[in-house]
């Protein structure tokens, strides 16, 4: 058992680090604004090791730089951070039936894009232990990022900034293409997200639908189209077929 663990550790560990490293450059722009808002290193470096969301702390930042309310906060953080609960129902099917709540709790709070992805694409039952070690070199990456770009945001110029911004996008394409490959259907429901994103960003009615609410939706819809078009078999069902 012990074996095991150590095994899944080290596979989720493995797939980390490059998450971890994309972490580290995405946040070094959090921390600039953080330093730009007023906040501490101390405040924003604690900010990001407890919170692991880059649209939610980005957006909380843009909150607290204007002095805006705690309601202000609130909502935008309940509307911008619930695509993760989605990702919570999604990973709660791929873990053991009798998995403690310690380790769902453990799990969930390391649920972000990235991690989901890796974590939805493991073959077998997801191991909370896989999880941990995806989380280890996740949360430092983001951390000390936010720390560096507090410290030292001055020092590099605004274009390597912004080039670095981009690390993000790189890491969803990392996750992405490599199981589009693989499955044609995660292709196609890919390309269908596409599709309608810029519908959503370029239609008049649609696109003064919030960024949150917009991912909300755009999951929901895909999501749901994937599940009724192509169904994934239960074990049981796969057995007997």
């Amino acid at each position: 058992m012990g074996h095991k663990r150590g095994a899944e550790f080290a596979a989720g560990f493995r797939d980390g680090i490059p998450i971890g490293l994309g972490y580290l450059a995405v946040s070094f722009t959090l921390g600039i604004q953080c330093r730009d808002a007023g906040l501490s290193l101390a405040q924003a470096t604690v900010m990001s090791l407890v919170n692991l969301t880059s649209a939610g702390e980005f957006a909380a930042i843009g909150v607290i730089g204007v002095a805006g309310s705690y309601i202000e906060l609130i909502v935008g953080q309940f509307i911008i951070n619930l695509r993760y609960m989605l990702m919570s129902f999604a990973l709660s099917q791929k873990v053991e039936p009798g998995l403690s709540i310690g380790h769902r709790l453990g799990i969930a709070f390391g649920v972000t894009d990235e991690i989901f992805g890796v974590s939805v694409g493991r073959p077998d039952r997801l191991s909370p232990f896989y999880s941990y070690g995806a989380m280890t070199p996740a949360i430092p990456g983001w951390t000390i990022g936010t720390a560096l770009g507090v410290i030292v945001g001055d020092v590099l110029p605004g274009s390597i900034v912004n080039a670095l911004s981009l690390a993000l996008y790189g890491m969803f394409l990392a996750i992405i293409v490599p199981k589009a490959k693989e499955d044609r259907h995660v292709a196609l429901a890919c390309l269908l997200a596409l599709v309608l994103s810029c519908l959503f960003t370029y239609l008049p009615g649609l696109k003064l639908i919030s960024g949150g609410s917009r991912v909300i939706i755009l999951t929901l819809l895909v999501s749901g189209l994937a599940a009724l078009v192509w169904p994934v078999k239960e074990e049981k069902e796969a057995e007997h077929a």
